[in-house]
């Protein structure tokens, strides 16, 4: 793996750079996308924003959003160097992942747990709350100051991927970035409201759908919400807002891990993991062929959703027996 110094050199060397996130792409992925990509602009490179899916419209707020080029749009482009933020696996790549098999240089900068070291050039820290920070880092090694624009875009990537300071992956370090990021100017509780408060009925008519669907083990520290495309379409509901819903059933008191199983297309789900305090739900979501972080994991699995319910189901009960954690009665 590479040090930060060699990627901000590699950086620097770049003239015509594409810059891109994951599949569902969230605040991380995206802010931290725009904020490079602002930054080789000022330092006079020619640079392509890229994106697999559609940004979520919760994030329209970001500045230079609209500059995303979504799918495989951008792949009509030349370019001599191609950098990929916050994505563990080529698979997350979407149709993007073409870029791989180019003669161009390529960089991931990620910090996932689970992440591989597929590209020519890896930097991945598993410490930092988002990709936010490595970007806050990187720009600060090089000299770069920060602009306002840039400035909110870090923001919204560390205030994200830390459910707003509230996920123990925020440490005493993650507060001193967003504290210099608002002296930069960042209005914090305005991005906060963007973020948090602006939601459309639409997602909480979906949110009463899944509530609904929400289970809880006998022993109590088990529970698992569904999501299915039928939910999604009668409540003229996006993806993008089943962003989050899993968090209640990780609130529920006495539940250390939390499931969601969100349908993506006819016997295809991807099984979200949280948990709060003992499980790594990365190992869990990796018997699945996922991963992600601690705390925080996912995986794509094929089949009847009874199947995977009951295997997934095992395995999360499985980790938590090994926590030696006692059972739970919740309120009922």
């Amino acid at each position: 793996m590479n040090n930060l110094s060699e990627i901000g050199d590699l950086l620097l060397q770049g003239k015509r750079i594409i810059l891109c996130g994951h599949v569902m792409p969230d605040g991380d992925c995206l802010g931290s996308v725009i904020a490079l990509g602002l930054a080789l602009e000022k330092m006079g490179k020619e640079v392509t924003l890229a994106i697999p899916d559609p940004v979520p419209e919760v994030y329209n707020f970001l500045p230079e959003v609209k500059r995303f080029q979504e799918g495989s749009k951008a792949l009509q482009g030349e370019y001599d160097s191609f950098i990929i933020l916050d994505c563990s696996v080529p698979d997350r790549l979407g149709p993007l992942r073409e870029l791989l098999t180019r003669p161009i240089i390529t960089c991931s900068i990620d910090h996932h747990v689970s992440a591989n070291e597929f590209a020519h050039y890896n930097y991945i820290d598993p410490k930092a709350a988002a990709v936010g920070e490595i970007i806050q880092d990187l720009l600060n090694l090089i000299n770069f100051p920060l602009t306002p624009d840039i400035s909110i875009c870090l923001y919204a990537a560390i205030v994200t991927d830390t459910g707003s300071f509230q996920y123990d992956n925020t440490r005493a370090d993650t507060h001193r970035r967003a504290a210099k990021l608002i002296e930069y100017g960042v209005p914090a509780a305005e991005i906060n409201r963007l973020i948090y408060e602006q939601k459309p009925l639409s997602s909480l008519r979906l949110l009463e759908a899944v509530l609904g669907t929400l289970s809880v083990s006998p022993c109590g520290r088990v529970s698992w919400m569904i999501v299915n495309l039928e939910m999604l379409k009668n409540k003229n509901a996006g993806k993008e807002h089943v962003d989050g819903l899993i968090n209640y059933g990780r609130s529920v008191r006495g539940v250390e891990v939390a499931l969601l199983f969100q349908e993506i297309s006819k016997d295809c789900f991807k099984v979200s993991f949280r948990s709060k305090e003992l499980v790594d739900v990365n190992s869990l979501a990796g018997k699945f062929g996922g991963g992600g972080h601690n705390r925080a994991a996912g995986c794509i699995i094929k089949g009847d959703l009874e199947t995977i319910k009951t295997q997934v189901i095992a395995a999360a009960l499985q980790a938590v027996n090994e926590t030696a954690l006692v059972c739970f009665s919740p309120d009922v």
